[in-house]
């Protein structure tokens, strides 16, 4: 993101001054394949250019006396953007930065290109990391906070580069244009990072998550024959995340009925015991049940206490007690080349599911 160029100027393609050097707008491609366009005066940039980097990278600006001053967009290889201050060539001061979906990622202030003071770290499934970086721009101190998509429940505590290692429960207050603060729960429980393994599914399997102890909760599901489901708590807008799916890695698909995909390579699953909220309540998104016509979906998440796991998001808007389903997503084909293959149960409720849709398709 420095725009300082050190490689020898190898074509100059513009006016030149009587040094022959470049005067007026120009465009210079230098050894190491890196090009910059812009205004230059007996040599030195001056005035708006663009650098074009070999790695697909750019870099865009005001320059004076050569130097990148005020406002820069500094756009990455994948398309992702920065837009930062720049003095004298470096990023000093407020700044923002977007993945290549246009999706806020960062906010906060650097200093001589490094991170600095409070910033925000964004994730895209809509949780954030908020605090005091240290020496390094590393979200890691005594103070930090993960924030819940709610943009209200917290996680507060000591973090080591964006992982919690010890934090409470609590909320965030924020006012326009102040510091957020953060009021911890009296007696609140202690949460830490507890990712789960091929054999474990948390340390603390009885400790709830308190984000989704707002949202939902496990009851008789209202479908014929399913056991338990997931019930919203509140009414939930669309695209709202109600539950988390943590589970145990590297599971095969016919284990367990719980199992999902977490990735190509990875699967979790909630095995027995673990099934029954009895020995596990710390995620409940493994209690929602299939429907060919779900409320909900599956979504990526980065959980502080269990990293990358899914989550439970809400297609539509739904009702305080309304039971939320998911499309379980099994093959239909009698291979399950490509997803896991469907057990019986779902084969006999996609036939019925499809004469529904015909019924329906030749009363209309």
């Amino acid at each position: 993101m420095d725009s300082d160029e050190e490689s020898e100027e190898e074509v100059v393609v513009g006016p030149l001054d009587e040094d022959s050097q470049p005067h007026g707008f120009c465009t210079v491609t230098y050894s190491s394949s890196d090009r910059f366009e812009g205004h230059f005066t007996h040599g030195e940039k001056n005035g708006k250019g663009k650098f074009f980097f070999f790695d697909g990278s750019t870099l865009e600006g005001f320059y004076v006396d050569d130097a990148l001053q005020g406002q820069g967009v500094y756009t990455y290889e994948d398309g992702g953007v920065l837009n930062g201050t720049y003095v004298d060539g470096e990023l000093n001061g407020p700044a923002q930065e977007f993945d290549s979906e246009g999706r806020l990622t960062f906010k906060g202030q650097y200093k001589d290109n490094a991170r600095c003071r409070e910033c925000w770290v964004y994730y895209p499934d809509g949780g954030c990391v908020f605090g005091e970086v240290n020496a390094d721009g590393e979200m890691s101190g005594k103070s930090l906070a993960y924030i819940y998509p709610d943009g209200r429940t917290a996680l507060y505590g000591s973090f080591v580069e964006g992982e919690i290692i010890e934090a409470r429960s609590a909320t965030m207050i924020s006012k326009e244009n102040e510091r957020p603060r953060f009021e911890v729960a009296p007696n609140s429980a202690v949460y830490s990072y507890d990712k789960s393994t091929s054999t474990c599914i948390a340390t603390h399997t009885l400790l709830p998550d308190p984000y989704e102890s707002r949202r939902v909760f496990v009851a008789d599901s209202k479908i014929k024959g399913a056991g338990q489901g997931l019930f919203a708590k509140t009414d939930a807008e669309p695209g709202t995340v109600m539950a988390f799916y943590n589970g145990v890695d590297s599971r095969d698909w016919a284990l367990n009925g719980n199992t999902i995909s977490l990735d190509e390579d990875t699967v979790i699953d909630v095995p027995k015991p673990f099934d029954q909220t009895e020995r596990y309540c710390a995620s409940l998104g493994h209690k929602a049940n299939h429907s060919f016509t779900p409320n909900c979906k599956y979504d990526p998440f980065v959980h502080p206490r269990f990293g990358q796991i899914k989550c439970i998001r809400t297609l539509r808007a739904v009702q305080k007690d309304e039971e939320l389903t998911v499309a379980y997503g099994y093959d239909h084909k009698p291979t399950g080349q490509n997803d896991p293959e469907a057990p019986d149960w779902y084969m006999q409720e996609l036939e019925v599911f499809q004469q529904q849709q015909q019924v329906d398709a030749a009363g209309q």
